[in-house]
């Protein structure tokens, strides 16, 4: 029904992602290359051919769609005055930090992770703590010994989460979240949850939203979510925040409005409301299509570049590449590619420490630009290897 395969010329529209020069091929920054839904764009067109665009506040059907999507998708039933209208995960989970911490304290962090959780943290002059996810036999999990050692640091007073996990797309479990909750709880540490890529899961595959596994979770945390990655609607700036704790709740919403990112825009709203009232046929095949890109990456991968060793990937758009076979320095590797063959991709260093031998590609486009970029990907780590063989 819905045309994935489509191109869309996007250079020449200010987008962060395709502001480069006419050779290069962008596979870095998290947005997609498809169109959003059908039922969203109608809804913009609709607001904009009113031609009036004051101030805006947030009506009930907005409350109503997000309660609607999550107790229908995951099964989750979030309370209406849970709910809080804000510009942007990042806008939120930065005034989170200023509002809900100390200057100096420590804001843990499970690295390698989504690199603008450093920013938020450090230009508010807070401390990152990074508390790496264990890696083993080329997968992820959490390290709970490590973990509660860095929890139980005084100076830790809050937790970012990222589940589903960016970039290295994995899923966490009911127990797991428990036990991250539980050692929260024990050491006095706030959980801020950013959800944003909840909808994004492989088909056949849930996300538990960490607020759902129990009251310990529930009471302790603050969840970031959206419609943005879903919808590949970043422009349009349209998210919020779920916090059951009153207490919790009064302080959050304090901080989203001293830091005026609280009101939506005249398009905020109506995309919203009809992603999550109408984009659920979309949104079905385009997880089937992800799902196909990453398996096409796998295969080509493994007849063309074994040396570079593919994370599993439950989620999101974007594939964690082990390329410490090639260079231990991705911001080396990263540069020389996109020199070399113009293709534009995340280095690893990036998302901490831990991530200096990987790259992340995103491969939320159509097969055809997939396909270039892998081309481009084999001819550039063949030419790095030629000029600097490992010994």
């Amino acid at each position: 029904m819905f045309d994935f395969d489509r191109p869309v010329d996007r250079r020449g529209t200010a987008s962060l992602k395709w502001d480069v020069e006419e050779r290069e091929l962008p596979m870095w920054v998290a947005d997609m290359d498809f169109q959003t839904a059908p039922c969203v764009r109608e809804a913009i067109q609709r607001r904009a051919e009113h031609g009036v665009f004051g101030y805006n506040i947030v009506p009930e059907e907005w409350y109503g769609a997000y309660q609607g999507w999550w107790e229908r998708r995951h099964g989750f039933q979030i309370r209406r005055e849970w709910l809080i209208f804000c510009t942007g995960v990042v806008p939120a989970l930065s005034s989170m930090v200023r509002k809900m911490t100390g200057v100096g304290e420590n804001v843990l962090i499970q690295t390698p992770v989504y690199n603008i959780f450093f920013n938020s943290i450090v230009n508010n002059g807070r401390n990152v703590r990074q508390s790496p996810l264990r890696f083993r036999d080329g997968e992820y999990d959490m390290d709970f010994e490590a973990l509660e050692r860095d929890l139980s640091d005084p100076q830790t007073s809050m937790m970012i989460l990222c589940n589903p996990h960016n970039p290295v797309g994995k899923i966490w479990s009911r127990e797991t979240l428990a036990k991250v909750g539980e050692l929260c709880a024990k050491h006095h540490v706030l959980v801020v949850s950013d959800e944003i890529h909840c909808d994004l899961t492989d088909p056949g595959r849930e996300y538990v939203p960490f607020a759902s596994v129990n009251e310990v979770c529930r009471d302790n945390s603050i969840t970031c979510i959206a419609p943005t990655k879903t919808f590949n609607l970043a422009g349009i700036q349209t998210a919020a925040v779920v916090v059951p704790d009153p207490v919790l709740r009064h302080r959050v919403n304090r901080g989203l409005n001293t830091d005026e990112v609280a009101e939506p825009n005249a398009f905020a709203v109506p995309a919203a409301v009809a992603a999550f009232e109408g984009g659920e046929p979309w949104l079905e095949e385009l997880r089937a299509y992800l799902y196909e890109n990453k398996c096409e990456v796998r295969e080509f991968l493994k007849e063309n570049l074994p040396k570079v060793r593919l994370t599993p990937s439950e989620a999101t758009y974007l594939l964690w590449l082990d390329c410490g076979q090639y260079s231990e320095d991705s911001v080396e590797l990263a540069g020389f590619l996109r020199r070399e063959t113009g293709l534009y991709v995340s280095d690893g260093a990036e998302y901490g420490r831990t991530g200096e031998r990987f790259l992340r590609l995103n491969v939320a486009c159509p097969r055809a630009r997939l396909r270039e970029g892998l081309k481009r990907l084999k001819e550039g780590l063949d030419s790095y290897q030629r000029d600097f063989p490992r010994k």
